[in-house]
């Protein structure tokens, strides 16, 4: 199918857009797609803060290389079904190593902060825990020597309320 020049043009400043947007994007390949398939999919993406498009090669290659990626000759080669995290590159990743499963997906390869990843290091990305769970276990961390303080300098009064108690009990009238 051919495209007018306005229609490439519009293609390649939606693909400069999410390509600004975006902290990762996951390249696959695909040989079939069914529509039950393609709405689990982005459905599944946009759970995770993320978009996945059909993208033109050419014209994605030239926005990205433009941009400051440098795409490598695989990603270039048949079809590319692009995923772009918005959000939690991680939960994406995870996604996109649940899609290709599939045998009608591939990964390609991908960039996270415009660093090359190669499907090994998108796969070892996917197992990292969500961000969400991330923040929390980073703010426990933070707050265990606090919290451990706050025990520590109450431990005093709190020992020598139980000794004044027991006092009071001892010396109370039965």
């Amino acid at each position: 199918m051919a495209f007018t020049k306005s229609e490439k043009s519009a293609m390649m400043d939606g693909y400069r857009e999410m390509l600004d947007r975006c902290q990762a994007i996951f390249v696959l390949e695909y040989s079939k797609m069914d529509m039950p398939v393609i709405d689990r999919i982005h459905k599944q993406a946009r759970e995770a803060g993320g978009e996945l498009h059909v993208v033109k090669n050419t014209l994605f290659t030239k926005v990205a290389e433009e941009i400051g990626y440098t795409m490598t000759s695989d990603i270039n080669v048949g079809t590319s079904f692009v995923g772009f995290a918005f959000k939690d590159a991680a939960s994406l990743a995870k996604v996109i190593t649940d899609i290709a499963k599939d045998e009608a997906f591939k990964i390609k390869g991908g960039y996270l902060d415009k660093a090359f990843l190669d499907a090994k290091a998108i796969k070892a990305l996917s197992d990292l825990p969500p961000l969400p769970v991330m923040r929390a276990k980073l703010l426990g961390t933070i707050l265990a020597p606090a919290s451990k303080l706050v025990r520590t300098i109450n431990e005093p009064a709190r020992s020598l309320a139980a000794v004044v108690q027991a006092h009071v009990k001892a010396e109370a009238p039965a």
